[in-house]
């Protein structure tokens, strides 16, 4: 008598279901009719995505808005760079930020932002999202900058879809020049525009290092801050527009990140050269008015 894995009660096999991670989980719903009907337990999803994002436990409205496997879905893989088009639609009127930061793989803290995003101010402002301020109490103790994760999940409560974007993994760190304190950046880059989370780190009263602030910010090809209607733009068009899967997704974003801050550079550079051949040419203008002007007062 052969005995197969539907062999075991349906129980059995829903918590054994429960302890895969999201790609395995969806392969063994691919195997038979059965496990796919398990699999597809909302709570099942609902339990997968608890342990990736724990900023999600206490947030029923969210699970309302959008079903745990549209979140995984839309959240897990990284969102395409090609974010497709940015014209027009309806743009979100909120926005909901979860965020979890890790040490060593372990949940170090959780916040949950709620931005409202329809008022003329913040369509016309610099977009800026604090998770951490500096202002509040009991920063979290962090053994070492460097072992940080971050997942920064973006989400439209309203049209029921998610984003993450941040790389996970940090793709620099780096120190603020007058604070000295350590700044880890995650970053992923949608429509030509670079969406930067960043952690701070400062050193506490031990000599330990805290997490001070935890913030998002996004910014176009020139350095120049995007603004929240341009972000909401860019924000609505990853939600729609396919997701890339792979192992190497973190070092992907970093080989972005490193691409665009040096396309940056170079445009900075080429800007500047341009505007000192104009100040050049405008003081070499200046220098024949000048001469013309002496030349003509010598000669009369």
């Amino acid at each position: 008598m052969v005995t197969t894995i539907e062999d075991l009660h349906a129980d059995v096999l829903a918590r054994a279901l429960r302890r895969l991670d999201g790609r395995s989980l969806a392969a063994a719903s691919c195997a038979t009719a059965g496990l796919r009907a398990l699999a597809a337990d909302p709570e099942t999803w609902r339990a997968l995505c608890l342990a990736e994002w724990p900023s999600l436990a206490g947030q029923p409205r969210l699970f309302a808005a959008i079903p745990p496997r549209r979140l995984f879905a839309d959240t897990y893989p990284f969102p395409s760079a090609d974010c497709g088009d940015l014209g027009g639609g309806d743009l979100p009127g909120e926005l909901v930020s979860t965020v979890d930061v890790y040490c060593r793989g372990a949940p170090l803290l959780s916040r949950v932002v709620e931005t409202p995003a329809s008022s003329s101010w913040f369509l016309g402002s610099p977009f800026r999202v604090e998770a951490v301020e500096r202002k509040k109490p009991a920063p979290e103790a962090v053994p070492s900058p460097a072992e940080l994760e971050l997942s920064w999940v973006v989400v439209d409560p309203v049209r029921g879809r998610a984003v993450n974007v941040s790389s996970r993994r940090a793709v620099a760190m780096d120190r603020h020049w007058y604070t000295g304190e350590t700044l880890v950046r995650f970053a992923v880059v949608l429509g030509g525009c670079k969406f930067e989370a960043t952690v701070t780190c400062s050193e506490g009263s031990q000599l330990v290092n805290e997490v001070s602030a935890v913030s998002l910010a996004v910014e176009d090809a020139d350095g120049a801050a995007v603004s929240g209607e341009g972000t909401l733009r860019l924000l609505a068009a990853a939600m729609k527009g396919p997701r890339r899967g792979g192992e190497r997704e973190p070092e992907e974003a970093k080989r972005m990140y490193e691409e665009f801050v040096k396309r940056k550079k170079g445009r900075k550079e080429r800007k500047a050269r341009r505007e000192a051949l104009v100040d050049l040419c405008c003081s070499a203008a200046s220098a024949v008015v000048v001469l013309t002007f002496l030349a003509a007062v010598a000669l009369r």
